[in-house]
């Protein structure tokens, strides 16, 4: 397993240790471990939404392509007893 060594505030080092001391986290490192995780998934997501943005831009949805799912959404509403 590689190590990174970071300096980080007081402040937030008191966070994460109440984070520690309540069972959110099991230790400092389990803490900055699961906001690494999250920070690299944020920006895989994030990338991946560009990357549909971009194609639609590129090739935009026809009317056909668009219209079929209003027409059903229509026809669903439409069928609840409501």
């Amino acid at each position: 397993m590689a190590q990174i060594v970071a300096r980080i505030d007081e402040g937030l080092a008191v966070q994460i240790d109440r984070l520690v001391d309540s069972g959110v986290v099991r230790s400092r490192s389990d803490a900055v471990r699961r906001a690494l995780r999250a920070l690299v998934e944020r920006e895989r997501r994030r990338s991946i939404g560009e990357a549909i943005v971009e194609g639609y831009r590129r090739i935009p949805q026809t009317e056909h392509e668009a219209g079929w799912t209003d027409d059903l959404a229509g026809s669903m509403i439409a069928e609840e007893p409501w």
